[in-house]
């Protein structure tokens, strides 16, 4: 919408002012919706709605999956210390499922997204919080050299080879839990949901208008990012279905 609006500004010095103003007006039109409208919700439940919580019946899994996502690499490499950017939610839950399930192993997937690689691996930084929140170092396995969701589950997949009949769980953001299953089954790793990290409260928030911009903005971006990447994962066959679903028993 700011590529729109400067291209719109230009136009306006050119012989094509008349259509940069009216860009310009649209552009404005579209960044108040983002920005104040239900816009964001709208594109987030049915990526957040899509997957229940985790049903604990079915007693306790053999190990725990958990993306990466929450740790700013670059800032935690120049203070020397772990920093949480976002999605914390993804450290706090394999910590409560640790202490739940003593006998699960733990396995954090997570180097870094950067198009320059680095040292600076998610996964070495985030060792450290799931430690002091109670999970031991002899529990957890790193794998700490994937860039992105499609490399999570393979390396992942290899590291552990998962047998036959065990269950792992899948942590990560509810929004992000469609595209990471349909990556996950398309690699042939069968795991199960256990989404954190929600953006909106449900369907009373669907039609709900905000005050604050910022708030509307950040979740427009985070839900068309994620649509954007399920199209493209899709048309790259690294899905098998545009959004997937829970499985069909």
């Amino acid at each position: 919408m700011i590529e729109l609006g400067i291209v719109s500004v230009v136009l306006m010095a050119t012989r094509f002012a008349a259509f940069g103003r009216k860009l310009a007006a649209a552009t404005l039109i579209l960044l108040a919706l983002a920005a104040f409208s239900p816009l964001g919700n709208l594109l987030l439940y049915p990526l957040e709605s899509r997957f229940p919580p985790w049903d604990p019946s079915r007693g306790a899994p053999d190990g725990i999956i958990v993306l990466g996502g929450s740790i700013d690499t670059d800032l935690s490499a120049a203070h020397r210390t772990p920093v949480v950017a976002h999605a914390a939610d993804r450290l706090f839950a394999p910590a409560e499922l640790a202490r739940r399930y003593p006998n699960t192993r733990i396995v954090f997937t997570g180097g870094t997204a950067n198009l320059v690689s680095t040292d600076s691996r998610e996964a070495d930084y985030s060792a450290p919080i799931l430690e002091n929140l109670g999970i031991a170092k002899q529990r957890l396995i790193l794998e700490r050299d994937s860039r992105n969701t499609y490399e999570n589950a393979i390396f992942t997949k290899q590291l552990v080879a998962p047998k036959p009949g065990e269950r792992w769980l899948l942590v990560t953001s509810a929004f992000h839990m469609p595209r990471s299953m349909g990556i996950f089954r398309k690699a042939g790793f069968d795991v199960e949901a256990y989404p954190v990290d929600w953006r909106m409260g449900g369907r009373d928030d669907l039609f709900s208008f905000t005050n604050v911009g910022t708030d509307g903005l950040g979740r427009t971006e985070v839900a068309v990012r994620e649509w954007i990447g399920l199209v493209a994962y899709r048309l790259m066959g690294r899905t098998g279905e545009l959004l997937p679903g829970p499985a069909k028993d």
